[in-house]
């Protein structure tokens, strides 16, 4: 048992119609795309697929949608948790059911639990899928909460399929501490796509990057150059995909995402309440910054 490399990307959920239904020919387009372009793997119904705004049975149909879609070509790496210890177990046990590649479990969020609790938390996960590989999921500005490194360190100890964490976050030292205490073989993601480079030369072992969603090319690059140890082209890339990485969080993710491809013509401009629309202003940036990534417009690069 093994954890995937590479740039995992991690879809949005496309939505359609009145009701904003699930768009499944345009999940299976970006499919595609990704794969096409050269990314190493893909995940869905994380951060990125609005996990929140979709029903279990929603979550369970993305996941199948996007499973038959890769066909086995990348790893599939699809989000599983919740901040309810039922429904995580109930899709974490339907995604390894389906012989996914591993599960990404999210830290409960809004509960806030201590870190005796969070570790209790995600060995009741991991014991109940036994031969998947777990992914845990530190993106404390959502869930106001940290897998802190010991707590990391505690469950590679005691539960032998929690073999990565994804950290969405910009302290390198919780980067730096989770080798030390997980081992330095431990798979760590990049979830801050300004991190990336950064995270890579610690000795990362990839990026699940919203970025790779719009640019799957250049994205799953920077993992290639950096495995292969060409670290001044890799930090060359880095820089040049610096704007883009900030742009797309101009406002809360998915929304300049789901719009950037919106743009490109890969998906709707369409959410679930609470999220919606950008503001013109942010918009009208976002547009600029595609343009000279040529994403969009003349001489667009595919």
């Amino acid at each position: 048992m093994q954890a995937p490399k590479g740039s995992i990307v991690p879809l949005p959920t496309p939505f359609t119609g009145p009701e904003a239904a699930i768009d499944e020919d345009a999940l299976r387009r970006l499919v595609a795309f990704q794969i096409e372009q050269g990314s190493h793997g893909v995940s869905c119904t994380g951060t990125t697929g609005e996990p929140s705004s979709l029903s279990l049975a929603e979550r369970k149909r993305v996941i199948d949608l996007v499973r038959d879609a890769v066909a086995g070509r990348v790893p599939f790496v699809p989000g599983t948790g919740t901040n309810n210890l039922d429904e995580t177990l109930e899709i974490t046990r339907y995604a390894a059911d389906r012989g996914v590649d591993g599960v990404l479990v999210i830290a409960p969020y809004y509960v806030r639990p201590n870190q005796a609790n969070l570790f209790a938390y995600f060995k009741r996960v991991a014991d109940a899928v036994p031969e998947t590989p777990v992914i845990l999921y530190n993106i404390p500005g959502r869930t106001a909460v940290t897998i802190e490194p010991e707590t990391i360190g505690r469950l590679r100890e005691a539960c032998p399929n929690v073999l990565g964490v994804k950290h969405a976050t910009k302290n390198l030292d919780d980067v730096s501490y989770t080798f030390v205490h997980a081992g330095r073989d431990f798979a760590v993601y990049c979830g801050a796509e300004t991190m990336t480079y950064a995270m890579l030369a610690l000795g990362g072992s990839g990026h699940i990057s919203a970025t790779g969603v719009l640019a799957p090319r250049q994205i799953a690059r920077l993992y290639e150059l950096a495995a292969a140890g060409e670290w001044d082209a890799a930090r060359d890339l880095h820089f040049e995909m610096l704007e883009l990485n900030d742009m797309l969080f101009i406002e809360i993710n998915p929304v300049p995402l789901k719009t950037a491809l919106a743009m490109m013509g890969l998906c709707r401009p369409q959410w679930r309440l609470p999220l919606g629309p950008m503001l013109p202003e942010n918009e009208a940036r976002l547009k600029r910054t595609l343009e000279r990534y040529r994403l969009i417009g003349a001489g667009v690069e595919t």
